[in-house]
């Protein structure tokens, strides 16, 4: 009989950490693929914040999920109408949506909450966009987010938005995705004439004003109009869309990358794609809360009610902030819990002083081509799992919420029940940089909260990758504290 092996002192004191791929089995490879390709359609589908709550409130209506602000029965209080499982939302301004599963507990004990955010670095059409020079027709943009301005040239670019006229008829507008349709893009010097731009710093070789999109060349037939090549685009947006130069002005119009998710790698492990920040935690996050409570394809329904209330926010504006009535600094999720809850504002509060919080946010992969930006040890990598990150923020943590001990012991407890496989994370070296999420503005109401997420190569570039088996784990790990905190 064979000698067990004695365990090595190192085996038991070291932290290790494993590569995911190594430890799932067949089943789970194919759980793998099966969320890496819904996720793959989502991103496709939901390219702009409005794209992604047209996607995600379809998909909570197929699965039984009603409109709260559509509930009242005979003037009763929505918190007196709601029961264990039953299944609830509501749609912000058509750019961030809350929904909840209502739990077993009273909503005095606290809610268990995902909060990601929607919103991805892009271009924007400033108010008065459309001009004519060098009979060329371009748009004068203003970027969205943090961005390295060159990536944004010589790309194929997919036009997004909407138009409101004075009536408030609302247009949209979807131009680059579909086979056949034009794409625009940023038009960049030729290395020959480029001397003086490639010696100015990188966040000066294009500057933020010089990022306008080609829009047409061709002139308009009437040879007596003026500015003719705007005039024939003018006209081919009236035709199609009904449209003048005056409805830009309230329109919001954004441009973004028209190439599609795909699969990265001889092995495809790996996701590319443009808005995997924050999407490919937002992604996760929804199908996280509808697993609780999902309509199957007989149409029958499978619940799994938690003990407490379950949320997802999917919230706008993070980018540039979180400002704004469609972002987390607003009430909107006080607002709606606040309609759960049915006590007064001070025993909201206190509720919230008992919720518990991940802020679905992603991380910045280690990358071996950059080394010298991040900390090994304490960086996150590609196929090692969900990150578990207890701080963000820069300089001395500032704009952090920095998890208390208490809470990280109590979700890395969490994952290690449901084997999730987790690592830890922190976003670059000491003072090289950093970065926040809405983690803070859950801190600041009180809720125990701690950033959890994806690591990601390329962070914020127009193509960011992803490993499927991190979105997996991300997924799994959701599901895990959404039934278990």
């Amino acid at each position: 009989m064979a000698k067990a092996k004695k365990e090595k002192l190192s085996d038991k004191l070291f932290y290790k950490q494993k590569n995911c791929w190594d430890e799932i089995n067949k089943k789970a490879e194919k759980e793998v693929e099966e969320i890496a390709s819904s996720y793959k359609k989502f991103l496709d589908t939901g390219k702009t914040e409005r794209e992604c709550i047209d996607v995600i409130c379809d998909l909570l209506e197929k699965n039984g999920f009603k409109n709260i602000d559509n509930i009242s029965i005979d003037q009763e209080p929505v918190h007196k109408i709601l029961k264990p499982g039953m299944k609830v939302y509501q749609n912000i301004r058509c750019k961030s949506v809350i929904a909840a599963v209502i739990g077993k507990k009273p909503a005095a004990e606290g809610f268990n909450i995902l909060g990601a955010h929607i919103d991805s670095p892009r271009l924007d059409l400033k108010q008065k966009p459309l001009y004519e020079d060098s009979e060329l027709a371009l748009f004068d943009t203003h970027y969205y987010g943090g961005i390295k301005k060159y990536q944004w040239t010589t790309i194929p670019l997919s036009m997004h938005g909407v138009f409101i006229n004075e009536a408030g008829k609302k247009t949209t507008v979807k131009i680059g995705e579909d086979p056949g349709d034009p794409v625009f893009t940023v038009t960049d010097l030729l290395p020959h004439l480029a001397k003086d731009q490639m010696d100015k710093k990188a966040a000066m070789v294009v500057e933020g004003e010089d990022l306008d999109i080609l829009a047409g060349s061709r002139p308009y037939a009437d040879k007596d109009e003026k500015d003719r090549v705007k005039l024939y685009v003018l006209d081919l947006l009236n035709r199609k869309y009904g449209i003048t130069e005056k409805d830009f002005t309230s329109a919001e119009i954004e441009f973004v990358p028209a190439f599609k998710a795909s699969d990265v790698g001889f092995d495809r492990s790996l996701i590319g794609a443009y808005g995997q920040d924050d999407r490919c935690c937002a992604w996760p996050a929804i199908q996280a809360l509808l697993s609780l409570a999902r309509i199957d394809a007989k149409n029958a329904e499978v619940k799994s009610i938690p003990a407490k209330t379950a949320v997802c926010y999917l919230s706008d504006k993070e980018e540039t902030g979180s400002a704004g009535n469609t972002g987390a600094r607003s009430l909107n999720m006080q607002n709606f819990l606040g309609l759960l809850h049915g006590g007064t504002e001070a025993d909201l509060r206190l509720s919230l002083s008992r919720s518990s919080m991940l802020s679905a946010d992603v991380n910045a992969a280690f990358d071996p081509t950059y080394q010298g930006v991040f900390d090994k040890k304490n960086a996150p990598y590609i196929g090692r799992g969900i990150v578990l990150e207890k701080y963000t923020g820069s300089g001395g943590k500032y704009g952090a919420s920095d998890a208390n001990a208490e809470y990280c012991a109590k979700i890395q407890a969490i994952m290690n029940r449901n084997k999730v496989q987790w690592q830890c994370g922190e976003l670059g070296r000491v003072d090289k940089g950093g970065g926040g999420t809405i983690a803070l503005y859950a801190a600041n109401l009180g809720i125990d909260v701690l950033d959890c997420g994806v690591p990601v190569l390329s962070m914020h570039s127009p193509f960011e990758v992803i490993s499927k088996v991190d979105l997996y784990m991300t997924y799994r790990g959701y599901i895990a504290f959404l039934k278990d905190a």
